[in-house]
Order: structure tokens, then sequence, then C-alpha cells
């Protein structure tokens, strides 16, 4: 990380571009965007996601792991959450199902996606992916269990017709998410850090790794402007969201196509977060910020989803159907046998690669 990065000069893009990119989402947002204006706000997106990892980088530079990985993974989460929690209020009953979507594509691209690309960029470097077993196992096994208690059991449950909680279920699945997300940052932060570090191969030298850490005010700066980024990402994202949906029914796909792909252009920061890192010889990082966010995005989801349907009407659709189970119990059978050894080759994040792909086309082709 270079010393101009850290200074902040106005003129820097990694200023300007969060800027203009929330000055984009204020003039489009709740507009019907001609073709030009949809471009524009497109470019805003890509360009504010490429600024949230660099802001991202520099505060995780200041505070450490696993630390950093955790506010980029919350953070995102947040806001995301707060675009469902909307999209629900204005969508009515045919967004029922918006939460479920968007929370197994979260998963699916985190577990899969990210993984996968992660472990391949760093068999690429170093002929062998190497990470911690113990920090990566804990975390697979708290997103199976949290995924299964909010994703799968709401198929089987009997006290409320279809794929639905109960209220009193729906309550407790969401105090056990929480509960469970809460145990895990304590563990990951506090109790085992150690777990979650890097695990280098001696290789790396790149100056940018043994360089001091930003100051305090750069840090705070990054930190502001990281959350800046991230509104524009999700804003802008529901922004041409419309284009999408339109697209989308012009080529006679299904509807939950919109889900996957505005889930995909959320989880962008992460994803060139993670490959970064895993370019770093830091695979560990990469398997936090992917874990990390598939954890937050259920963990932090179901209790808002649970809050919110106090007021909201209609029903609440959490149960997957039977190919989206089959594909979330690959994707555990294929991340537990990847984390287990702690190392990895070019294999294994082709496989998880091909795990996505296939939910991807899926998604396309049901």
């Amino acid at each position: 990380m270079s010393t101009g990065a850290r200074r902040f000069p106005a003129t820097h893009w990694t200023v300007l571009v969060p800027l203009v990119s929330l000055l984009a989402l204020v003039f489009s947002w709740g507009r019907d965007l001609p073709g030009y204006a949809v471009a524009i706000v497109a470019l805003c997106l890509a360009g504010a996601v490429l600024a949230a990892v660099h802001h991202a980088e520099v505060v995780a530079h200041r505070v450490g792991e696993p630390f950093g990985s955790l506010a980029l993974a919350v953070a995102v989460t947040v806001i995301e959450v707060a675009l469902i929690v909307t999209l629900m209020v204005d969508g009515g009953a045919k967004t029922a199902s918006l939460a479920r979507d968007t929370v197994f594509a979260a998963v699916m691209i985190t577990c899969n996606g990210i993984v996968g690309l992660s472990l391949l960029v760093g068999a690429l470097r170093n002929r062998v992916a190497v990470f911690n077993a113990e920090g990566s196992g804990a975390a697979l096994a708290s997103v199976a269990t949290l995924a299964t208690l909010s994703l799968v059991l709401p198929t089987f449950t009997t006290s409320k017709p279809g794929p639905e909680f109960s209220g009193a279920q729906l309550t407790f699945a969401a105090c056990a998410s929480l509960a469970l997300y809460g145990l895990f940052v304590s563990v990951q932060t506090i109790r085992h850090r150690d777990y979650f570090l890097p695990v280098g191969t001696g290789t790396d030298t790149r100056d940018d790794d043994h360089a001091a850490p930003p100051t305090a005010r750069a840090a705070a700066i990054s930190l502001g402007l990281l959350l800046v980024a991230l509104v524009a990402v999700v804003g802008n994202a529901k922004a041409v969201s419309p284009t999408i949906e339109s697209g989308v029914a012009e080529a006679g796909l299904p509807q939950a196509v919109v889900g996957v792909v505005i889930a995909l252009l959320v989880l962008l920061p992460e994803t060139l977060a993670a490959a970064r890192a895993a370019s770093r010889d830091r695979v560990q990082t990469s398997l936090n910020l992917a874990y990390g966010s598939a954890l937050a995005s259920i963990g932090l989801t179901i209790p808002a989803i649970a809050l919110a349907s106090l007021w909201l009407s209609g029903p609440l659709v959490l149960g997957l159907g039977p190919v989206h189970m089959v594909l979330l119990a690959l994707t555990v059978s294929v991340g537990t046998l990847t984390v287990v050894l702690g190392r990895a080759t070019l294999l294994q994040g082709g496989v998880h690669l091909v795990v996505l792909a296939a939910y991807l086309f899926l998604a396309v082709s049901p």
C-alpha cells in the first residue's frame, strides 16, 4: 500500500469515486432511468466496488486480521439487510421469498465462488494453498448449522403450511442465529484469534505487506469512505435492478435470477478483496471473508426479517426447494473435505467453482 494512498489527497480516485457514486445514487433513487443513465450508474457501481476494496485493505492493515475481514463482511451485510427489508416492505406478496433467495445466493457465492477463487489463486501462486483448518472448519460448521436451521427446516416443519416458520419458530431461528453468530465472532476475535490469522509459505516479499500500518486518522477516513462506497454499491445495485428485471423478463428467465444478479453485484467487494488477499499468500484472510460474509448474511438477515415480519403483510417463505437443498448439502460436504486438511490444490478450487456454476445454471434453467 503506497504512502500516497494513505495520505488520501482530495483528488485521489479512492476519495472521489465513492462520493460521486453516492451522488449518482441520490439522483437515481426512485426514478425510472433511461439507458444512458443506467450505464452511468453501472460505472459508478463498478468504481465504488474498487474503492471499497481499497479502503477495506487500509482498515484491515490498521486493525489487523481477523478484524479487517470481519469489518468488511459485517458492513456489507448490514447494508444488504437494509436493502432486503426495504424491498420487502415496498414489494408486498411478490417478495415473499426474497430473503430466502438472497441469503441462499450469498451462501452459494461465498462458500463456493469466493472460496473456490481464493483457493485457485493461492494454488496458482504456491502450488498448494495453505490455511488454518481449525478456524476455517469452525466457520464452515457455523455456516452449515445456520443455513440448516434457517433455510432447510422451514420446508419440513408442520406448524404452518408451506415452507414457512410459525411465529414462535421464526423467533427461535432469529435468536439462535444471533447467538451463534455472536459466539463465532467472539471466538474469532478474542478467544482463538490465532486460528484465523494468515498462514504464509514464506515466499511473499511484497513491500506492502511489511509497510508500517496507516495512521489512526487515515484508517478512520478509510472506514468512513468504505461505508460510503458500500452504501453506493448496494443502492446503485437497487437502482439498476429494474433494468435487470426487465431484461430477465424479456429473456424469459425465472424471477429468481434477479436476486442472483444483485447478490453477485453486492458481493463484488468481498470477492475482489479475497482474490487480492490470496494473491498475496493470505488464503486464510480470503476464507475469513468468504465464511464471515456467509455467516453475517444469515446471522443478521434472519433476525432482521423476524423483526420486520411484525409489520410485513403476506407470507414469509424461507424453506428451500429440493434442488437447492441438494446444492447446499453438496456445498457443505465439499467444503468439509476442503478445509479439514488445511491445504488445497487447484482441484479443490475447481470443484467449488463447478458447484457455483451448477447453482447459477440451475437458477437460469431450473
